[in-house]
């Protein structure tokens, strides 16, 4: 399977290089590329980090709780304050009317900078979709400027057209997707793109709730079959999240997953990176095709180890989790295990021929339903505490 991780930190690069050597590419934001030693033997794919301007306020540097005297600032917009024009972008008054002469500064200074580290993918400048037309002249005119600077700089490389979507909204009628894909359509002509990546940062599959199983699955399924009608790209992408993306590579609609490094299974727009105490660490469930958190695991574990046949074919899966569960409670060593599983999740799907995918990724996720359904809730989950809510909703989206 041709996959591309998203590379968030030096510990995601690592673990692509130890684990997913044989990915299509990465994709890196510019702030972080910055700061990394970036593998000649994988394509990159940079992006600028626009989408961060979809609220710049939030970004600005703030004071420091243990010393008001000073601000802490992040790497992000450390870069963007010396990209001219970066805080007319996205302004209320800007987005009415984008001044030609601004737009093009900004994106001839942020992709000069992105081409300096000579990738073979670049994201086209673009900021969040949201629910009305107030950013379309503005991506417009981005797309456009873009197109200029391609040819300007005879790039021999590929242009991505970002489309981050914001909100189930945006995907949820099809009097809504229609206006969103011609608008993408617009932009992709305008920038000369050769490619389109598609996420909801709205979007996870990993929360199991009753309201994410209906008809948000099956209606951005739909945003991408119109989406594949509107535009004829060489390039489709999508994600990441921890299911659908598959899904929609098993179905035919995209050629790259966009897959997280262990730990981070949705988008988070760029600059909102934030310090703070470390995430709660979560473990694969094999069997379940499917994360839980580790602290409270172990109980669940033991009785449902207990409740199992030792021929059944989770017992050893879950068994060697259960083994190796205080390991598991550090974080960094959980991430590696997740990321280990689920480059095996992706190996075994990669064998399958292109005319039997989305058989096999139903029958793959039919095992973890049906294995999960028989097996008691696991604690301190919320809405997903039932061990099959993750893979029923993928499931029935395969086919």
């Amino acid at each position: 399977m041709q996959y591309i991780p998203f590379i968030t930190s030096p510990k995601a690069l690592q673990l692509v290089k130890t684990i997913y050597s044989d990915a299509a590419g990465i994709r890196v934001p510019l702030d972080i590329a910055q700061r990394l030693t970036l593998p000649p033997a994988l394509k990159l794919w940079l992006d600028p980090g626009v989408d961060g301007l979809d609220d710049l306020e939030a970004r600005r540097p703030r004071p420091d709780k243990n010393d008001p005297k000073k601000k802490i600032s992040t790497p992000w917009f450390d870069g963007m304050k010396h990209v001219p024009g970066f805080d007319k972008i996205a302004s209320p008054s800007f987005l009415t009317k984008p001044v030609p002469k601004v737009v093009k500064e900004f994106v001839v200074t942020i992709l000069d900078r992105c081409l300096a580290h000579k990738p073979s993918l670049i994201s086209v400048p673009q900021l969040p979709v949201v629910d009305d037309a107030s950013r379309n002249k503005i991506n417009r005119a981005l797309a456009k400027a873009t197109g200029e600077w391609k040819a300007s700089r005879e790039f021999s490389g590929r242009l991505i057209l970002p489309l981050i979507l914001t909100h189930q909204n945006q995907t949820h009628a099809k009097v809504e997707r229609n206006k969103k894909v011609e608008q993408a359509g617009r932009n992709y002509h305008e920038a000369h793109a050769y490619g389109i990546w598609v996420v909801d940062k709205s979007f996870s599959d990993e929360t199991g709730s009753k309201a994410l199983r209906g008809a948000r699955f099956t209606s951005l399924i739909q945003f991408h079959q119109q989406l594949n009608d509107e535009i004829s790209s060489r390039i489709r992408i999508a994600g990441p999240y921890w299911g659908l993306n598959l899904v929609l590579w098993a179905r035919g609609l995209i050629e790259y997953p966009a897959i997280g490094v262990g730990s981070t299974y949705h988008y988070n727009l760029s600059g909102n990176h934030k310090p703070g105490s470390t995430p709660a660490s979560r473990v694969a469930l094999g069997p379940l095709r499917r994360r839980a958190i580790t602290v409270h695991l172990r109980p669940w574990l033991e009785k449902t180890l207990k409740n199992l046949d030792s021929h059944h074919p989770a017992y050893a899966d879950l068994e060697a989790v259960q083994k190796r569960l205080t390991f598991l409670g550090d974080y960094e060593r959980a991430r590696e295990q997740v990321a280990r599983f689920y480059k095996t999740w992706l190996d075994i799907l990669a064998a399958t021929p292109p005319s039997g995918r989305s058989l096999a990724l139903f029958q793959d996720l039919s095992a973890a339903y049906t294995t999960g359904k028989s097996l008691l809730e696991i604690p301190d989950e919320g809405p997903s505490r039932r061990p099959e809510s993750i893979a029923e909703p993928l499931m029935l989206n395969c086919l």
